[in-house]
């Protein structure tokens, strides 16, 4: 039989188009991980960078918290903003009542809910596309 380990990390989803953040938020001092990567090697460049630490600068929380993630689905964009909103999650419960106000005014707590439109039948191949009419 297995021992069960002790819970020493919070845990949370984040979604945005088809990517899916199962985020993990531990406490203390740590490298932050991403499918086996370091964070910034994973989402290499200053935009990015300033994009995922933007949780942490709201809550006013650098360098108190490190993460662990396992991202899939979707393109590069699409999985930034998935672990951007998996990381606001977890930090909201850590302390609701502290962080989730300034997260909320932040806009880093709302689920973008916009996916790719499916295609329609008779539309030749693409969704909004219209088949051409025959001339004559």
């Amino acid at each position: 039989m297995r021992k069960a380990k002790k819970k020493n990390y919070i845990f949370a989803v984040g979604r945005r188009k088809t990517a899916v953040a199962r985020v993990r938020l531990f406490k203390g001092k740590g490298e932050n991980i991403v499918n086996g990567f370091s964070l910034d090697k994973y989402f290499s460049g200053e935009i990015n960078k300033a994009h995922w630490q933007k949780p942490f600068e709201v809550t006013g929380l650098d360098g108190r918290y490190y993460i662990s993630a396992k991202i899939v689905g979707s393109g590069k964009k699409g999985q930034l903003d998935a672990l951007v909103l998996g990381i606001s999650r977890a930090l909201v419960k850590a302390d609701p009542d502290k962080f989730k106000l300034p997260l909320r005014k932040a806009g880093l707590l709302t689920r973008d809910a916009r996916i790719r439109q499916r295609r329609m039948v008779g539309t030749g191949g693409k969704a909004r596309r219209k088949k051409q009419s025959p001339k004559r």
